[in-house]
């Protein structure tokens, strides 16, 4: 017989967290040498990748190789395919885990997502970074501040959040008390994560497991090496079988099955906005068969604009172009992809912009002197080959930079830029998700009237930059541009959220803006039950103003 869990310690206060500090990885540094040997290890090795399911881990003889981006002949892990038999007993696994987990006390749970955080900061650190440069063909910066900083500032901020939102109880007439019961979902949440963060990886899964629920976690194939070492950390840190159930296979078919149960309770999901929607559309055919209206909660696409007025600082705007549109390949759902620059500032920024971003080194992420590494699959690059093919046909492109694609060895595309004289072009209204930036520029006196077209061009409204110095017009462009993005940066790149500083998310077709990194995004899964105890309860059902004598 199952009874319910109580604790021995006292309701603790989490400590207010801190962000982790990124290593710098200069060549030659102990860090940088201690990841290079990781990798080299992992280089020398296949990982056979299972599904875990109720903490047992399950392989099949249908595998799928998986390769390196930037060297397309490197197996270096194997996932297994999914059947219905798999995804049924994740389900179930969740589903049984579910009573004990969901009356574990907050602080327990807690304490093992803290516990979550140290390893990846410690123990786990260079394997998180040297499994993402692997995977998802990152430098040594973009998987330091990924892997390391951010999984870690997810642990540490989701904790402390959490532990505001289980303080937060209703005041109390005198007689009574009063108390809200944060339950977590009645059901099963299934996660589906992307390949471009690890640290999205650790936290799509971990937060509604964080709040009392039981998770299904469906990860990307690309980011299977990094999530079979975050699943370790989980495991090591102390989540119980069965809280989180990690699935490999096709997203279309473990979602299907999981989304026509009746015990599913939501999703939480990072993707394209296209998947995203047919996820919703699915959820609302099965409505009926579910015993409550799910939690849906997603961060889809981008088309990140920067905006330039006439006083912004030249250099400023060139860095952020460069860093913005071409770190990490584009592959960032906040990364620059559109920018509209005042005549001025562009004359200022031209030649200079093209000049680096013509010489950026593209090339091996585990090499000290890339700056780009290679696109996430073959896929990704001939999109980019057809977008490149289109924007030639165009009279109203010039191509300054860029503008081809190598796949001899890895999925290299040349960091690319367009200027257009048309606004409206399909550059500056479609998302690419790679390194293709296209640019708009427009006279010093038509400042305002630029405005509308970055609000109404493109259908996303997830980040913007306005550089400028004049404040009357940052005024201007915050309110004609207010619901073009949920994250809008003022004299900063439009990329780079930091946890506990920035919460992350967008509109419009850029998803349901539930702001990770806030209290926001964790009050989604859990349902709060009120309960009101009187302790001096009535015994006369009259009251003073009745005349029962008339």
């Amino acid at each position: 017989m199952t009874t319910q869990r109580t604790s021995v310690a006292a309701n603790p206060r989490i400590p207010a967290p801190k962000n982790e500090p990124a290593r710098e990885f200069r060549p030659g540094s102990p860090e940088a040498e201690s990841v290079l040997r990781e990798i080299d290890r992992l280089n020398n090795e296949v990982r056979e990748i299972t599904h875990v399911i109720g903490g047992e881990r399950i392989g099949g003889d249908d595998t799928k190789n998986i390769v390196a981006p930037h060297d397309h002949q490197h197996v270096y892990a194997t996932i297994p395919n999914v059947t219905d038999e798999i995804i049924d007993k994740a389900i179930q696994a969740a589903l049984d885990a579910q009573y004990d987990w969901s009356r574990t006390p907050w602080w327990e749970r807690a304490a093992i997502f803290q516990r979550v955080g140290e390893l990846a900061a410690g123990k786990y650190r260079d394997e998180l970074v040297a499994t993402t440069m692997i995977g998802q063909s990152k430098t040594f910066h973009q998987a330091e501040i990924d892997a390391a900083c951010e999984v870690t500032d997810f642990m540490r901020y989701n904790t402390y959040l959490a532990s505001q939102i289980y303080a937060d109880q209703p005041p109390s007439l005198t007689g009574d008390i009063n108390t809200i019961d944060q339950r977590p979902l009645e059901g099963f949440v299934l996660a589906l994560t992307p390949f471009n963060f690890t640290a999205i990886t650790a936290n799509l899964p971990s937060t509604p497991a964080l709040m009392g629920n039981t998770v299904v976690w469906k990860t990307s194939e690309k980011a299977a090496l990094a999530s079979e070492v975050l699943y370790r950390l989980f495991e090591e840190a102390g989540v119980p079988p069965g809280v989180i159930n990690l699935v490999h296979g096709s997203g279309r078919h473990i979602s299907e099955r999981a989304l026509a149960h009746p015990d599913f309770a939501g999703f939480t999901f990072t993707g394209s906005t296209e998947v995203f929607r047919g996820l919703w559309k699915q959820a609302a055919q099965n409505i009926d068969a579910y015993k409550s209206f799910p939690r849906i909660v997603g961060e889809t696409g981008g088309k990140n604009a920067v905006v330039a007025h006439p006083t912004a600082d030249p250099d400023a705007v060139r860095v952020a172009l460069i860093r913005a549109g071409f770190e990490y390949q584009g592959q960032k759902c906040s990364a620059a992809s559109r920018a509209y620059i005042a005549r001025s500032v562009w004359d200022a920024i031209k030649d200079e912009l093209v000049e680096t971003v013509r010489g950026l080194p593209v090339g091996d992420p585990t090499k000290h002197e890339t700056y780009v590494s290679a696109v996430i699959d073959e896929a990704s690059l001939r999109k980019l080959e057809n977008a490149f093919e289109r924007a030639a046909e165009l009279d109203s492109h010039t191509l300054l930079a860029g503008g081809k694609v190598h796949d001899e060895t890895g999925w290299f595309v040349e960091p690319t830029i367009y200027e257009s004289t048309d606004p409206t072009a399909f550059t500056f209204k479609e998302e690419f998700f790679g390194p293709l930036l296209a640019v708009y520029v427009y006279e010093d006196d038509e400042f305002e009237d630029v405005l509308p077209l970055v609000d109404s061009t493109s259908e996303y409204a997830l980040t913007l930059s306005i550089f400028g110095s004049d404040r009357a017009a940052i005024s201007h462009a915050l309110d004609v541009l207010r619901n073009t993005a949920g994250m809008t940066y003022i004299n900063d790149k439009p990329s780079g959220a930091l946890m506990g500083q920035v919460s992350f998310g967008g509109g419009r077709a850029s998803g349901t803006n539930d702001k990770t990194g806030s209290r926001l995004a964790l009050q989604r899964w859990v349902n709060g039950r009120f309960i009101k105890e009187s302790l001096d309860p009535a015994t006369d059902w009259t009251y003073p103003y009745l005349n029962l004598d008339a």
